[in-house]
């Protein structure tokens, strides 16, 4: 399958098949940069209706599951502070696939998912 640009609906479908697996999260924001692993138990939305200001996203994406998050400056590893990696959504959020990954890009970052081996 060749990269493409997906709508949210098409992200949605594709990424509802990985439920059950265990996934890769690397969020690159700014200079930081974080890795998840994640055994992946399902995907939700949530929207936000108590907004104050616009650094709280009106929507955001759940990945829910029991995961590690690897500090890669600091070379370290913890356990997710709760069973839920939020991924915030905005209008001008991009959906992108290339058969294997999906990239989601918003104003704050970039954020790939993808399988692992295990």
């Amino acid at each position: 399958m060749d990269h493409q640009f997906l709508s949210v609906e098409e992200f949605n479908e594709l990424i509802q098949q990985w439920g059950g697996q265990t996934v890769k999260i690397t969020k690159h924001e700014m200079d930081d940069i974080d890795q998840t692993i994640m055994k992946l138990q399902h995907i939700s939305y949530d929207r936000n209706t108590r907004r104050i200001d616009d650094y709280v996203p009106m929507h955001s994406l759940q990945l829910n599951g029991e995961g590690q998050i690897e500090t890669l400056a600091e070379m370290s590893s913890q356990p997710l502070p709760s069973p839920v990696y939020e991924i915030p959504l905005q209008d001008n959020t991009l959906y992108e696939f290339d058969g294997h990954k999906f990239f989601i890009t918003t104003d704050r970052g970039v954020y790939k998912i993808e399988l692992t081996n295990s």
